[in-house]
């Protein structure tokens, strides 16, 4: 059977790092959980580690200075051994029940890369800030014309490819412009791309949430500097 290895990176995530872990968990889908801690200096590592304790497939690694969510992913590279690869972000905006149906489009279409969108479809979804919205379909639609082709959500986390074909992507980009580096890269080499509905709960920013005004800049730049 195809394998699959969820990354996990977090950073002070406290409060929903274990539920999000037990979300993940009851899917029986992951072969293997990378949890990959960026410098966190609250009780996330102590967490983190009674997980890696209790769960044979589970392994911690920890970063030693905080280098933001792209930097924490690309520590996970060189313990990738599985068919397919995917993020997982530990707070609870995603829905991890979606990986189910994405895992199975890419076992059908290893080539692909299958990205999971927050902006097509019925599913269950909540917006709390309607400038991040409105900011996430700006750049969604900047990308598209940039690229010639459609992508209705550039910025989810919820991509999921070949293994293969991650390892490939030398990740540059240490923030969430990483988002963007992934997508622009992969591209680069294939067009072949599958979208997903995927749930999306957000949460406030007293909750914890990290993205800024500043990252929307640095998407835009990053939009226009990988694809030229």
């Amino acid at each position: 059977m195809p394998s699959l290895t969820v990354i996990v990176p977090f950073y002070n995530e406290e409060i929903f790092l274990s539920e999000s872990l037990h979300r993940l968990i009851n899917t029986n889908l992951a072969d293997k959980i990378l949890l990959i801690d960026d410098c966190s200096n609250d009780k996330s590592v102590e967490i983190a580690k009674k997980f890696e304790n209790n769960y044979k497939n589970i392994s911690l690694i920890q970063s030693s200075v905080n280098s933001g969510k792209g930097g924490a992913m690309s520590l996970s590279v060189n313990n990738l051994d599985t068919d397919f690869v995917v993020v997982h972000d530990a707070d609870l905006e995603y829905n991890p029940s979606d990986l189910i149906e994405m895992f199975n489009l890419a076992v059908d279409n290893p080539e692909h890369l299958i990205l999971g969108t927050r902006f097509v479809g019925k599913k269950k979804r909540k917006n709390i800030y309607k400038r991040t919205y409105f900011a996430n379909q700006f750049l969604s639609m900047f990308f598209s014309i940039i690229y010639g082709k459609k992508i209705t959500d550039v910025a989810t986390c919820y991509k999921m490819m070949s293994s293969n074909n991650f390892k490939k992507i030398e990740i540059t980009e240490n923030g969430f412009a990483v988002e963007i580096e992934i997508l622009s890269k992969f591209l680069k080499t294939t067009k072949d791309l599958i979208e997903y509905p995927i749930d999306y709960t957000g949460r406030s920013y007293q909750e914890g949430k990290k993205i800024k005004l500043m990252d929307g800049f640095k998407y835009v730049y990053s939009i226009v500097k990988y694809r030229f």
